[in-house]
This record gives structure tokens, C-alpha cells and sequence, in this order.
């Protein structure tokens, strides 16, 4: 998204980013380290959808957040939000005297497994090392900031394991999709506490299964170890997981921690159609159709 412009072009002076959201397609939770982290195997793919960040030279780092459709309507602006962190840590790190006028437009539901706050993180970092170029290491910093902050650095579908932060790119198929979050917020350090209560670990995924499955019409062989807790304790997802399959959608699956689900179309039409069809029935969701990248 940051391609095709020149370091010092008077266009990047003040220019749009999109920050993709993800989803996992498959989340295996292998086990639980010493270090407090847990052992993943996931296969995370970036998507058409996401947030958007206004970013532009400036004298001082200023970060304003517009809330779109009411998403976001009370994220703080200042070092408590990731995308003043990321755009601090950058700025210290390169040794810049000058700031950055950002402005996130938060298109995405907070908390919802869709990797948004990571994204804008990660998007923020590539703006700034274009607007102030340096041989500061993005990665490091990304991972400073967050397990999944360097799968965006990366910018397209990967196998991650570790802590999130072991990523081997592959390729996969376009997808259509439909992305139903029913409002709910789960914390991921919940998500991960009650599987930790039940133990419930998980053998790693079959990725060339999935990838096949993706490719196909058959159902897609993953599984998010996090599902069952979370949806457990959260009835409306598991509305939304029904809602997915009554609408002709294949294998619906929570992402990451939750609480937005997905399902798999068979063409971008069908993928608009059921979107709207939810939309309609339950207009308290946020519904959207969405491709990966």
C-alpha cells in the first residue's frame, strides 16, 4: 500500500493509507509457555477492508480519532492508543526532530479479532519510515509493539507460529468472504485464560488442506482453539455462527480471539448478497463483505 511513491514525492507529504484487517484462517493453540506466552500456529491473510490513517508532515505528533459509524467513538489520542505508541517509538528511534499530523479514521470493531489496532500500528510505522527515512529496524520495533504487528509489516498472508511473531509467507487463493461482528467485545487475555482453564490445546493446521479447501467448494479443514470457550460465554456469537451457515456460507469460523466470524463465499456476488441479506435481518451487526488481499 506504500508502493509507487517517492521518498520525497510533495504527494506524500499528506497522504491515505488503508489499514487491512485479517483474518485467521485456522487458530491452533499448541500449548502454554514458560514465558507466559502461548504456542501458535495460525494462517493469518490481510483483507479489502480495514481502517484508514491520514498521515502528514509536521512539527509535532498530533493524532486525532474519527469514529466511523460509531466505531471507535472512544479510543483515546494520546499513548494510550497503539497508533500514537508505533508513531512515538519511530520517531525516537530515527532521532526525528519533527512530528506527524496523524488522523485515524476506525472503520473496524474494537476487539474483534480482526487485528485492527495491530494494523494501524504496523501502517503508521511504514508512513513514518517513508516520511523520515532511516535505517531504524521496523521489525524490531514492530514486534515491541504487539504479536501481530509484524504480520502487517509483511503485507500479505503468512503462517505465523511463536508468539505470532515466526512468519512464513504463502500464497492464497482470492477469497470471497462475509465478516459479522454482533457487537460483542472479547478480550484476547480472556479468550486465552479459558482455554488455559480446559487445557483445550490443539494439534497445529493442516495448511495445504486449507489452501486446497480455499481453492474449492468443499468445507475448509480449520479450526480457531479459541472458539469454543469464547463462544461459550458469548450467545450471540454463536448467533452469528449460525446465521453465517443458514445464509449458504462455507464453514464459518470465529477470528482470533473474537468476536467477528466469517464465512466463505463461492464468488464475490454471493458474498455482497449475504451481506446484505444479514444486514437487513439483524441491522445492529457490523456486516461486510470483504476479499483477501
Amino acid at each position: 500500500m506504500l508502493e509507487g511513491v517517492s521518498l520525497r514525492s510533495p504527494a506524500l507529504s499528506h497522504k491515505t493509507y488503508l489499514a487491512p484487517a485479517k483474518v485467521n484462517f485456522g487458530l491452533s493453540v499448541r500449548d502454554l509457555r514458560a514465558d507466559g506466552y502461548h504456542e501458535l500456529h495460525t494462517l493469518m491473510v490481510p483483507l479489502s477492508v480495514g481502517d484508514e490513517l491520514e498521515i502528514g508532515l509536521a512539527d509535532t505528533l498530533t493524532l486525532k480519532v474519527q469514529a466511523v459509524d460509531g466505531m471507535g467513538a472512544d479510543l483515546p489520542a494520546d499513548e494510550r492508543n497503539l497508533v500514537y505508541r508505533a508513531a512515538r517509538a519511530y520517531l525516537d528511534a530515527a532521532g526525528v526532530q519533527g512530528g506527524a499530523a496523524i488522523t485515524l479514521h476506525k472503520r473496524l470493531p474494537l476487539a474483534s479479532g480482526l487485528g485492527g489496532g495491530s494494523s494501524d500500528a504496523a501502517t503508521t510505522l511504514m508512513a513514518l519510515a517513508r516520511l523520515y527515512p532511516s535505517q531504524v529496524s521496523l521489525p524490531e520495533l514492530a514486534l515491541g509493539l504487539g504479536a501481530d504487528v509484524p504480520f502487517f509489516l509483511l503485507g500479505q498472508a503468512a503462517v505465523a507460529e511463536g508468539i505470532g511473531e515466526l512468519l512464513v509467507s504463502v500464497p492464497v487463493p482470492r477469497t470471497a468472504l462475509v465478516l459479522v461482528n454482533p457487537g460483542v467485545e472479547v478480550s484476547a487475555r480472556d479468550a486465552y485464560a479459558w482455554l488455559d482453564d480446559e487445557e483445550a490445546f490443539t494439534p497445529a493446521l493442516d495448511v495445504g488442506a486449507i489452501l486446497a479447501a480455499l481453492g474449492g467448494e468443499q468445507a475448509v479443514p480449520y479450526h480457531n482453539a479459541l472458539q469454543d470457550g469464547v463462544s461459550a460465554r458469548h450467545a450471540p456469537i454463536r448467533e452469528v455462527l449460525t446465521v453465517l451457515a443458514a445464509a449458504g456460507l462455507r464453514s464459518p469460523l470465529m477470528s482470533g480471539s473474537g468476536s467477528t466470524c466469517f464465512g466463505v463465499a463461492s464468488s464475490d456476488g454471493q458474498a455482497y448478497d449475504a451481506a446484505r441479506a444479514i444486514a437487513l435481518a439483524h441491522p445492529d451487526w457490523w456486516v461486510q463483505a470483504a476479499q483477501t488481499l
